[in-house]
Parts: structure tokens; C-alpha cells; sequence
């Protein structure tokens, strides 16, 4: 819980603190199997103190509770209370892993009372991260959208309106191909109070994932991440090919046969070094490297969700291992 690794079923937990600042908390320890007193003032603190094996104190003014603290003989933890009023939190999960997830989003998660989750990222691990709180699939797949992302907006405003602290949970990070700043800016309009919580974003970590840095010394100076939902025209193809660092493409499966042909068609070399890794950083990770000329094809092999690299430093972990066994 909330980055403590700790065993709570069975476990009898003390919430001193205010009864609305920590209504949330409450949730959160019941849930996960806890039986919870609570008291609101350090004199009905110390009377249950003796029943409980946890303390928590979860209040504005946690000082007042200092005796308390100072009299248990139990662990004692401290958590923000929740809010009188609702807010947003867009929070990146990172790309799929969960021990990719940072310890801040992990807070926000045990802390939500609603999350909004795309199918990407460590969604599957809501029940544990967030038993709590109501969870709504809003994940986008190819054809298929569950709601608009108008509708998603309009209900977490209508959710903090009411009082929620809301957590929109992405995969990767919010502000890169996730239309986070959309949602900064229509929670703004509505007055309602937003933060962001950065996450790692695929880009980035998946090939690292692969042994594939996206800048290497010698090799490249530069890198582009690119969206490529939308086939890419001639002239983005011909400028990418041109800037001479390596390129990352996401969302790129869709229209990769259409990538591949146009950079090749632009003068790009058949023979340059190219990787595709499928559902990176997690246990069912699959990488294949291959060639310009052999990508379209080599894709067919793979699936959604996947990372393109097309440059020299996709070529270096087959390099490593060819010094390996030279070698042997």
C-alpha cells in the first residue's frame, strides 16, 4: 500500500484523524481485508490504541496527534487526508511493467475515490492499486472507442464536481500521444483543480527494454518519436530520413507497411538497422530485428502494442553479440 509492503488482512488499523479527511483511507484498509477503528480526537485515539496492531495518522494537523505517536508501541504510518473538494490527476503509468509505475502514481491510486484507466500501462493491476475506488474502462483500441474523448472529460468533471478526487491513468505519460493536455485544459475551463504526474514513457523505455539505446555515442546524436496512427507523408518521411538520428515510432503497427515503403522510396538504405518490440518491458516482451527492406514483413509477426525503431542503434545488441562470439 501506497509504496509499504505490508500485509493487512486480519490486520486491526487505528485512522486518527478527521472523519472526512480520511473516509478515503479507510476504504482503502478495509478493502484490503483490514479491520478498521477510527477516532477523531487523540482522547478517543489512546482509548482504542491498545486494539490495534497499525496507527495511522491521516489529519490537516497531523501535530496534534503527537502524544498519540509518542504512547503506541504499534508501527505508525501518515497519509494526506482527502480533500473536502474534488480534483484531477492525470497520472502516466509508465509502459506497462508494474514496478514501472512511479511511487507518486502509486500514492494517487490508493488515494482516488474514481480512475478513469486506458487499457495501456498497469491497468490490469487496479484492483490491487486501487481497491477502493470505482474504476471506468475508457481504453481507446483501434476502431473501437468505449467513449469519446469529450465524454471521458465531461464525466471526470462531473465526478470532481461531486466531490471525487479523480485519477485519469494513462499508459506512458499524459503529455506525449496522450492527449493529456486536452484534459488539463478542459478540468482549467471548468475550474476544476488538476495535476499531472509524469510517467515513463515508452519511447524511451521499451527499447531500452530491448538492450536498444535510443542515442548512442558515435552512432547518433538524436532521436524523433513519432506518432504514426496516420500514415506519414512523403515529406515528413524524407525530412526523418534526412535528420541522420534514429527513430522511434509508436502507434505505428497500423501503417508501418506505408512506413517502410515511403522511407525506402525517399532514399533511405534497405539495409538500415530496424526493431520491433512488442509488449515492452513486460513478461511476454517479443523483439525482433531486422532490416528496412524485411520490416513490413517482420511485423506481420508481432502485434499491438509495439515500439518501431528504425536507425543504427537498433543494430547494436546483435552487434554485442557478435563481439560475444568472436570472443568464444
Amino acid at each position: 500500500m501506497i509504496g509499504i509492503d505490508l500485509e493487512l488482512r486480519g490486520c486491526t488499523v487505528l485512522i486518527a484523524g478527521s472523519r472526512s479527511g480520511s473516509k478515503n483511507t479507510a476504504k482503502r484498509f478495509e478493502a484490503e481485508g483490514a479491520t478498521v477503528l477510527a477516532a477523531e480526537e487523540p482522547f478517543e485515539a489512546i482509548q482504542l490504541l491498545e486494539q490495534a496492531s497499525l496507527l495511522v495518522i491521516c489529519d490537516a494537523d497531523p501535530l496534534r496527534f503527537t502524544s498519540l505517536v509518542q504512547a503506541a508501541c504499534i508501527p505508525v504510518i501518515r497519509l494526506r487526508p482527502t480533500p473536502e473538494s474534488g480534483a484531477i490527476t492525470l497520472l502516466g503509468g509508465g509502459p506497462g511493467a508494474l514496478d514501472l509505475l512511479t511511487l507518486r502514481g502509486v500514492r494517487a491510486l490508493a488515494e482516488a475515490h474514481i480512475v478513469f484507466a486506458d487499457r495501456l500501462g498497469p491497468a490490469a493491476h487496479l484492483p490491487a492499486l486501487a481497491p477502493q475506488a470505482d474504476i471506468v474502462d475508457v481504453g481507446k483500441r483501434p476502431g473501437h472507442h468505449k467513449l469519446t474523448q469529450r465524454d471521458i472529460e465531461a464525466q471526470m468533471i462531473d465526478a470532481a464536481r461531486g466531490g471525487a478526487r479523480v485519477v485519469r491513468l494513462k499508459g506512458g505519460d499524459p503529455f506525449v500521444f496522450g492527449r493529456g493536455f486536452e484534459e488539463v485544459a478542459a478540468a482549467t475551463a471548468a475550474g476544476i483543480p488538476v495535476s499531472v504526474i509524469p510517467g515513463l514513457s515508452s519511447c524511451i523505455t521499451v527499447p531500452a527494454a530491448a538492450g536498444i539505446p535510443v542515442t548512442a555515442r558515435g552512432v547518433n546524436t538524436m532521436f524523433t518519436v513519432v506518432s504514426a496512427h496516420d500514415p506519414l507523408s512523403d515529406a515528413q518521411l524524407e525530412h526523418l530520413s534526412k535528420l541522420g538520428g534514429s527513430i522511434v515510432i509508436l502507434m505505428g503497427m497500423g501503417t508501418v507497411e506505408q512506413t517502410a515503403a515511403g522511407l525506402r522510396r525517399v532514399g533511405m538504405d534497405p539495409r538500415m538497422p530496424c526493431a520491433i518490440i512488442e509488449s515492452g518491458t513486460t513478461d511476454i516482451q517479443r523483439t525482433s530485428c531486422t532490416r528496412l527492406a524485411e520490416l513490413a514483413d517482420t511485423a506481420r509477426g508481432h502485434a499491438n502494442p509495439a515500439v518501431i525503431v528504425i536507425g543504427e542503434v537498433a543494430g547494436l545488441p546483435a552487434s554485442l553479440l557478435a563481439q560475444q562470439l568472436e570472443v568464444a
